[in-house]
C-alpha cells in the first residue's frame, strides 16, 4: 500500500491539493506522518482539501490509526490517516436513498448477531 508520506515541512495545501484529487479520481488515500509536527501539517491538510471538495458536493471523513515502521533500522510509531468520501450532496431523492441502501450493505457485517 502506497501512502502521502506527510513531514514537518510539507505544504498543507500541496497536499490537499493532492487529496482532493485523488479522491475526485475515486482513489483510495491514505496519509501517513511521524511526529507532532508531520501529524499537524497532516490535520491541516485534511481540513484544506474538506474546503476544496465540500462546495462541489463532496463530503470526506478521516480515520486516524497508529503504525509502527521502521526508519533507519529504528522502530518508530506512526499516525496513519483514511481519508474516503462520506457521502456526495445533491442528486434526486432516489440517488440518495440509493447512497444509503449501498452505505447501509457496505457496513451490514458490524450489525449482525
Amino acid at each position: 500500500m502506497e501512502f502521502l508520506k506527510v513531514s514537518s515541512k510539507s505544504s498543507p495545501s500541496s497536499v490537499a491539493g493532492a487529496i482532493a484529487g485523488m479522491i475526485k479520481d475515486g482513489v483510495h488515500v491514505e496519509i501517513q506522518s511521524v511526529g507532532a509536527g508531520a501529524v499537524n501539517q497532516a490535520v491541516k491538510a485534511i481540513a484544506i482539501a474538506r474546503g476544496f471538495l465540500s462546495p462541489i458536493g463532496i463530503e470526506i471523513v478521516c480515520i486516524p490509526a497508529f503504525a509502527d515502521i521502521n526508519i533507519d533500522g529504528e522502530t518508530r510509531t506512526a499516525i496513519r490517516f483514511v481519508v474516503e468520501p462520506r457521502f456526495v450532496r445533491g442528486g434526486s431523492a432516489a440517488d440518495i436513498d440509493e447512497r444509503m441502501r449501498l452505505d447501509s450493505q457496505q457496513f451490514q457485517p458490524l450489525f449482525k448477531e
